[in-house]
């Protein structure tokens, strides 16, 4: 690996954050309505009318209003069935920071096999006789195979994602487990045991977030509630990088403790955020209860332990950049101008963390810094609904990789556009962003909406625009 220099690295360090999933997003969109992109153009006189469609959507399935985070927990309880309880009657006698750390392991490996399924495949449920397609069936197929233990080395310790059970991860096993056959195929099965595979070597290879003796996600948990707190690790929308200065509290005895079931989490002394951050336009240090963890710091978390578990495409001096592309409309003469970051899985991930956290006690900042995803549920909807206009209608009767233009300027224009579409229901519905955050806008929502509409207008809900998965990017 090349030795990685300051540009580079402040680069590196502003393509893992929501800043610049939204900024390089919106400087595509600004094109877009000057109609200088190649292949689409936005109709915001069409905005309300979505919004508006979104709106009855959300009415429909949450008449209470009571909408729930975006998140694979949503997908584990489809059909109806208790899914989730049936689990929690596994886990009795766990204490909560081990149920905690059960949770993560079934969520982060769920969502890493989440990306599309395609329109082929189904999943029967054995325990239930029910057939389930796409992401549900994805995640009920994962759920059924942690519970077996498909996925943990120890057979006394079935209930959980190991290291040395991902590595020693077949292809056979990961096929039998998602009834992948010739007449029930499954899009990307290698690169998604490619992906798991990867993710036990991260295991192994970042002893300080996910342990020594036993690596495993879950142990993600302890790593958040006993450093990450601390807010180590901040970008700022200047692209720069530092580090803690424990100093800048009154108190510097405001490192948080090593956490125990015995210790709640309201008794964790006061964690800082750093004070020597630059560029000078920062807000000033704060001390705030150690209960408080932002979304911002779970996300640059996960794309800290998980960056290296992605195939390898775009990388700056042998650093592996992820779900990250280039456009070249965006090239100029600052360097790395032309990278548009979507971090989707990762972001996915991200929202789908928070439950077990705050079922620990702790709540959640700074939400609405996260994105809207930048996939084909959130793009058809703005698509289906003519808020998206493709200049040429040869691109919704090709397939496309996701590193051509097409696909790039689609999800870029996904995350710009939600961004606007929640910004008008809330203002419809006279909520703040607080009262309705984008990933319940997201939830209630944009995703379940752009499903029905495609269900709507192609047989088996597929995509407009076809993409060519390898199962590691949507």
């Amino acid at each position: 690996m090349s030795p990685v220099d300051n540009a580079q690295q402040q680069l590196i360090a502003y393509l893992r954050s929501p800043w610049a999933i939204r900024e390089r997003c919106d400087r595509i969109f600004t094109l877009a309505t000057a109609d200088q992109l190649q292949y689409f153009r936005c109709n915001l006189t069409k905005l309300e009318q979505v919004a508006n469609y979104v709106i009855e959507v959300m009415h429909q399935h949450y008449p209470d209003f009571q909408i729930p985070f975006h998140s694979r927990w949503r997908h584990f309880e489809v059909g109806n069935v208790p899914r989730l309880r049936e689990l929690d009657q596994k886990l009795v006698g766990f204490t909560p920071l081990q149920k905690a750390q059960t949770k993560f392991d079934l969520v982060i490996i769920s969502v890493l096999l989440d990306a599309g399924a395609g329109s082929n495949w189904q999943y029967h449920e054995a325990e239930t006789g029910l057939v389930f397609r796409r992401s549900e069936g994805l995640a009920v197929a994962s759920f059924r195979m942690f519970c077996q233990g498909a996925f943990s080395s120890d057979p006394d310790l079935p209930w959980q994602v190991d290291a040395k059970g991902l590595q020693s991860l077949s292809a056979h096993h990961l096929a039998q487990g998602f009834q992948v056959s010739q007449t029930n195929p499954l899009i990307g099965i290698d690169g998604r045991l490619a992906l798991l595979q990867r993710l036990g070597q991260a295991l192994v290879g970042l002893p300080h977030m996910f342990g020594k003796v036993n690596p495993r996600p879950g142990n993600l948990v302890n790593y958040l509630v006993n450093d990450h707190l601390l807010d180590k690790l901040q970008v700022t929308k200047g692209l720069q990088l530092s580090n803690l200065n424990p100093e800048s509290c009154q108190d510097n005895q405001s490192w948080v403790k090593p956490l125990t079931d015995l210790q709640p989490l309201q008794e964790q002394p006061a964690t800082c955020q750093p004070a020597n951050l630059q560029p000078a336009k920062l807000q000033p240090a704060t001390c705030e209860p150690a209960n408080l963890l932002s979304a911002t710091n779970l996300f640059s978390t996960v794309l800290e332990g998980l960056g290296d578990i992605w195939p390898k495409r775009e990388s700056i001096a042998g650093v592996n950049l992820g779900d990250v592309w280039q456009h070249s409309a965006l090239k100029g003469d600052n360097y790395g101008s032309e990278y548009v970051p979507f971090h989707k899985l990762s972001q996915w991930l991200t929202y789908s963390l928070l439950e077990p956290l705050q079922e620990l006690g702790l709540e959640i900042t700074e939400l609405d810094q996260l994105t809207s995803l930048a996939e084909y549920r959130n793009g058809g909807l703005c698509l289906d609904l003519g808020l998206l206009e493709v200049k040429d209608s040869a691109i919704l009767q090709q397939s496309h990789l996701p590193s051509s233009e097409v696909i790039i300027e689609w999800r870029a224009l996904t995350v710009s556009l939600l961004d606007q579409i929640a910004a008008t229901i809330r203002q419809q519905l006279n909520l703040s962003a607080t009262e309705l955050p984008l990933v319940k806008v997201l939830q209630g929502g944009t995703w379940t909406a752009g499903r029905r509409i495609a269900a709507q207008l192609r047989p088996g809900g597929s995509s407009p625009i076809q993409i060519e998965s390898d199962g590691t990017v949507f």
